[in-house]
């Protein structure tokens, strides 16, 4: 019998990675979306039919991290080996605008899931397994660099502040029930799946919309926060990692390798042989209330235990999002006629 999974957020960029890999693994993969009045599955919609170990590929459940009744409905119908958290309001800026839902969201959905599983194991005696998606973000105010598993939290935002919460019950189940259960800290992981709200992905959507002549300028923040950037390819596998090894225990994944969004701007603008310098301005609407400096994280325990490297470098992530990205400009320039 094939392993069971059951992914939360399977719509987001993580979730759609995490899908197709597992699947490629002969997994039956089941995702958790929420009920909206339009659709919003489009990085995964290429996943609905010949994938897995019968080619239903992915199969969707309609739930709500705020309902921990249907989360229970869900873990029963499933019956899953492995569940991974990773459903969250997860845009730091926005949090600050949208605090209580983030912390119910972030924060209580987590304890939901936990709650659900421990129950349902206990129940059926069963030994399913959970993954929970922390962040970076809750370094914060960082005390030692680079960050390590041991590096004390500083969250900054209402978002970085629900994710110690989630990472902290996901220990306190580990420790008093038992259960297989894991935190992965990671480190900013970008892809030309990430939302357009991202400063990334607006950087890149925004610059090859400039280059076919479809928009004009591009407002950003805090062009000097530091970040350590990954392909979100290779850090879903680190997920699945995390969950196969005889002991639960939590990690750091991350390059080690640290660049600013000054940085990230310059190499988009320049593989387009563009002078970013005409096309961007400084916007403080998307300043944090409490920036977060410079994050860049030590992988060395994953590497250690898990075995795990990443593949794509900086120079190949951003050059993998400018081309994804050009190439959805040029269809949008074509769809009208230009």
């Amino acid at each position: 019998m094939p392993k069971v999974a059951l992914i939360t957020g399977v719509t987001g960029q993580d979730g759609s990675y995490l899908a197709e890999f597992l699947l490629k693994k002969g997994y039956e993969v089941h995702g958790m979306v929420r009920r909206t009045s339009s659709f919003a599955t489009g990085r995964i919609d290429h996943l609905r039919s010949g994938w897995g170990p019968d080619g239903k590929g992915l199969q969707l459940h309609y739930g709500d991290l705020g309902d921990g009744t249907g989360i229970r409905r869900i873990i029963e119908q499933v019956r899953p080996d492995e569940v991974y958290n990773l459903a969250a309001q997860s845009h730091v800026r926005i949090s600050f605008d949208q605090p209580e839902y983030t912390a119910d969201v972030v924060g209580l959905g987590a304890l939901r899931i936990l709650e659900a599983l421990r129950d349902h194991n206990a129940r059926h005696r069963r030994a399913a397994r959970f993954y929970q998606a922390g962040s970076s973000e809750m370094f914060g105010k960082v005390v030692e660099t680079p960050q390590r598993e041991t590096t004390p939290f500083h969250p900054r935002s209402p978002y970085a502040c629900a994710k110690v919460y989630g990472h902290m019950q996901t220990q306190n189940y580990r420790e008093a029930y038992g259960l297989f259960a894991c935190n992965g800290i990671l480190f900013n992981h970008e892809s030309p799946r990430r939302g357009e709200n991202f400063v990334t992905r607006k950087i890149t959507r925004s610059a090859t919309r400039i280059k076919v002549g479809l928009q004009d300028k591009v407002a950003l923040g805090n062009l000097d926060a530091r970040r350590d950037w990954g392909f979100a390819g290779d850090y879903v596998e680190a997920m699945w990692m995390m969950l196969q090894q005889d002991k639960p225990d939590d990690y750091v994944i991350a390059t080690g390798e640290d660049h600013t969004v000054k940085e990230f701007l310059e190499r988009v603008f320049d593989l387009l042989k563009l002078d970013w310098r005409k096309f961007v301005e400084i916007d403080k609407r998307y300043f944090r209330p409490a920036e977060v400096d410079r994050l860049i994280g030590d992988s060395a325990k994953a590497r250690r235990i898990l075995g795990w490297r990443p593949r794509v470098s900086f120079d190949g992530l951003v050059t993998m999002m400018v081309e994804s990205d050009l190439e959805l400009a040029e269809r949008e320039l074509r769809s009208r006629g230009r």
